[in-house]
C-alpha cells in the first residue's frame, strides 16, 4: 500500500498493521491556514488511506516545468484558484492512474468549487465509487490571518511550520529533512487576504453541497494539532459506523 506525501510516493509500513485502517473516501475542507495539510497527512496515515494534495501536485508539476505546472503557477502565485478544467482533469487522471480509490483516499485541496465537486462525483460514479465523508475544519477568520502570516514551508517536501504555533527546532530549517524554509508568495501581502476571500465566497459553498448529500461533518480546527487529529479520527469513525 502507498500514500501521497509531499512530492513523492512513499510506502506505508505494512509491518505496523495499521489497526485503525478503514476503507473510506474523504474530502478535507478548510481555508488556507486551517492546518488542513498537516492534519491530512496524519489522518491518511492513521486511517491507512492515500493522501492526495492538489497543491502538492500543482507545485510538483511546476517544479518539473510541465505545461500544466506553468499554467497553474500563474494562478497560484496570485492567490487565485486554478481553473476547473485544469484541476479536474489533473486530479481525476491521477486518481485513476494510481488506482487509489481501491484502498481509500483523502482529497486535500480539491474540490474547491461546486463545479469541481460535481465533476468529481461524475468521475467517481463512472468507476462505481463515491465520496463517503466531507470534513470541514472550522477556524475563525482572524486566526487564519495570523497563522498565514507566520507560515513557512520546507523546499524539499512542503512540510509546514508556523512561527507561533508550530516553529521548527532550528529557525529556517526543516526538522524532518534539513531543507530551507521559505514563505510562499501566496502567503504574503494582499495574496493572503485574496485567498481567504475566495474561500469564504466560493469554497464555503461546498458545505451546503455535501450537507444536502448527508456527508458533511464539522471539526473545530482552532485547537492544538494533536487534539484536532484525535477529534477528526473520532468523528470520521463514528460517522462511518453510523452509515454501515
Amino acid at each position: 500500500m502507498t500514500f501521497w506525501k509531499g512530492d513523492a510516493i512513499h510506502p506505508l509500513d505494512e509491518s505496523q498493521g495499521h489497526p485503525g485502517a478503514i476503507m473510506v473516501n474523504i474530502i478535507l475542507i478548510g481555508a488556507q491556514g486551517s492546518g488542513k495539510g498537516t492534519q491530512a497527512e496524519r489522518l491518511a496515515q492513521n486511517l491507512g488511506i492515500h493522501h492526495v494534495s492538489s497543491g502538492d501536485l500543482f507545485r510538483k508539476a511546476s517544479e518539473e516545468g510541465t505545461e500544466l505546472g506553468r499554467k497553474a503557477r500563474l494562478y497560484l502565485d496570485r492567490g487565485e484558484l486554478v481553473p476547473d478544467d485544469l484541476t479536474v482533469s489533473m486530479i481525476l487522471h491521477y486518481i485513476a492512474e494510481s488506482n487509489y480509490m481501491r484502498d481509500g483516499v483523502l482529497l486535500d485541496g480539491f474540490p474547491r468549487t461546486i463545479a469541481q465537486a460535481q465533476a468529481l462525483d461524475r468521475g467517481l460514479l463512472s468507476a462505481d465509487r463515491h465520496i463517503d465523508c466531507a470534513v470541514y475544519l472550522n477556524v475563525p477568520h482572524e486566526v487564519l490571518l495570523s497563522r498565514l502570516s507566520g507560515r513557512y514551508i520546507c523546499r524539499a517536501a512542503q512540510h509546514v511550520y508556523n512561527r507561533e504555533t508550530n516553529p521548527p527546532k532550528v529557525p529556517g530549517i526543516c526538522d524532518l529533512d534539513g531543507s530551507e524554509l521559505y514563505q510562499r508568495p501566496d502567503d504574503q501581502g494582499s495574496a493572503v487576504q485574496k485567498r481567504l476571500n475566495i474561500f469564504f465566497e466560493e469554497t464555503i459553498r461546498l458545505l451546503d453541497y455535501y450537507q444536502k448529500q448527508g456527508k458533511l461533518v464539522e471539526v473545530n480546527g482552532n485547537q492544538p494539532i494533536e487534539q484536532v487529529q484525535e477529534t477528526l479520527l473520532e468523528v470520521i469513525r463514528h460517522f462511518m459506523a453510523e452509515r454501515s
